[in-house]
């Protein structure tokens, strides 16, 4: 298995992962966390809120880093 191969099993992951995380904010203190029992999970709604803003962040960055990374070795 090639690095490419690699990288685009990570990337897909984190697409994934992001798609996931972005159905689960909630524009208001509702959406579709709420089903999965987030609430439960974290202390008060707003730590739950920053953890999710944090992950969301990094998996973007990592999206975004692989997507220009696969792109320059296509090329």
């Amino acid at each position: 298995m090639d690095i490419t191969a690699v990288l685009k099993v990570i990337w897909m992951v984190a697409a994934s992962g992001l798609t996931i995380l972005v159905l689960l904010h909630s524009p208001k203190g509702d959406g579709l966390g709420g089903l999965g029992g987030q609430a439960q999970l974290f202390s008060s709604a707003k730590s739950a809120e920053v953890t999710l803003n944090r992950v969301t962040w990094t998996l973007f960055s990592v999206f975004m880093g692989l997507t220009i990374v696969l792109s320059r070795l296509k090329a």
